[in-house]
């Protein structure tokens, strides 16, 4: 569901019930960048998951899978700073991973506190088919963001890296 909202920066209540307008009032949220960054997030992931099956897509999946393919014998502590998850919601994701055969979990040869995760052949699979349609979402991403891509990534990054 996309809200469309007229763009007005007004502090105070609206002076009229929603019902008889129609139209919901952002107000100082609309001057936001964290307003604007949930919502931006949330209609991406709505497109990808829209056509990609429905039981691939639990949030941090792809991602997850993706980092470990790239870094096979990741800890899952460097797992959850690559993907800026804490503890409490990279262990289940793991579990998760695990308990669907997609990943495995080794103890780590030089901790002995820690373990490593690497990709089953079905985890290369599934992750496979994910990137297939992390691709074509991506190529409508670069539709709409067209020649301000890199611009876009650099301020993204920048956020990241700036209230970190």
């Amino acid at each position: 569901m996309v809200v469309r909202a007229r763009k007005q920066i007004v502090n105070e209540p609206a002076t009229e019930p929603l019902e008889a307008t129609g139209e919901i009032k952002l107000g100082f949220l609309d001057g936001f960048i964290g307003f604007h960054l949930r919502l931006a997030q949330d209609a991406s992931y709505r497109s990808f998951t829209r056509q990609a099956d429905d039981d691939l897509l639990k949030p941090g999946r792809f991602p997850a899978l993706a980092i470990i393919h790239l870094n096979p014998g990741i800890s899952q502590s460097a797992l959850g700073r690559a993907i800026a998850r804490d503890k409490s919601t990279v262990s289940p994701l793991i579990k998760d991973l695990q308990k669907n055969g997609f990943i495995t979990r080794k103890a780590s040869l030089h901790d002995r506190r820690s373990v490593t995760l690497s990709l089953t052949k079905k985890g290369e699979r599934i992750l496979d088919k994910l990137l297939a349609r992390a691709r074509e979402h991506e190529e409508e991403l670069d539709r709409i963001a067209g020649a301000s891509k890199s611009r876009l990534i650099t301020l993204l990054d920048k956020i990241t890296n700036g209230v970190a």
